[in-house]
């Protein structure tokens, strides 16, 4: 069989750390899928700059909107080789208020469509290696806080996917990967002063660049680890104890 450039679908791709993982995958040789929902735009200048690439809308809280997409994809990438779930929902709340709405929508776009997602690239995805399933969690998952509640239910529930994934559906040559970043991007309210300070706010005191996550996924679709792992990329900042979300913390260090 001729050699065919390999295909990454990356949802959310045409922005923050999606978009430094498109450029990443594209810059090195794959045919990249810039997924978007309401960013065509973004998403379509990023295609323009790559040398192999495509776009695709779909509203991921339509969860069987994202199945027919990854099924139709699957009928006309011939080396699809790679899947990121990285388009997320970070909306406030927390362990005393849990607002229903935000849960719903947290755990539809963040958990519930990226695993339909995952079985259906699983089923249907032809490669001519092994296929690689990146989900992209977070660094809360070992080192939890009680901000951003619905959030973090999330994303231990699409965590909770990649072993049960490895085991039950994934073939001998596949893997499925976890990619924890710690506080890369300012987020939420964040202005980029407290940005500056909270995503220091970790063992080696230094911003960990969106690039370094994008080469790690580039890493991970390689697959030269075993299924079922997770790799943190936050500069130690989940092995710390942080009793608020670092948004917090830089906000009420400069107000003290």
């Amino acid at each position: 069989m001729s050699e065919i450039r390999p295909s990454v679908l990356v949802t959310g791709g045409a922005k923050r750390l999606g978009a430094a993982m498109s450029r990443a995958f594209g810059e090195a040789g794959w045919h990249v899928v810039i997924h978007y929902n309401s960013s065509g735009a973004e998403a379509e200048k990023l295609a323009s700059s790559l040398e192999s690439a495509e776009t695709v809308g779909c509203d991921l809280s339509d969860g069987n909107a994202a199945v027919a997409m990854i099924e139709s994809l699957a009928g006309k990438l011939p080396n699809w080789a790679a899947l990121i779930n990285n388009a997320s929902i970070f909306a406030p709340d927390d362990v005393t208020d849990l607002d229903p709405d935000t849960n719903r929508k947290a755990m539809q776009v963040n958990a519930l469509s990226p695993a339909r997602m995952a079985q259906a690239y699983l089923a249907n995805a032809q490669s001519q290696a092994g296929r690689r399933v990146i989900q992209i969690t977070d660094q809360k998952l070992a080192n939890p806080n009680p901000d951003f509640f619905s959030y973090t239910m999330s994303k231990h529930a699409l965590d909770a996917t990649i072993e049960m994934l490895s085991m039950g559906a994934a073939r001998e040559d596949d893997r499925i990967y976890g990619l924890a970043p710690g506080a890369i991007l300012a987020s939420h309210d964040q202005t980029s002063e407290e940005a500056e300070i909270s995503h220091r706010m970790n063992l080696l005191e230094r911003r960990t660049d969106a690039e370094e996550i994008a080469k790690a996924a580039v890493f991970l679709a390689g697959g030269a680890l075993h299924t079922g792992q997770t790799l943190y990329v936050d500069s130690g900042q989940h092995l710390l104890r942080q009793p608020r979300d670092v948004i917090y913390l830089a906000r009420e260090g400069n107000a003290a």
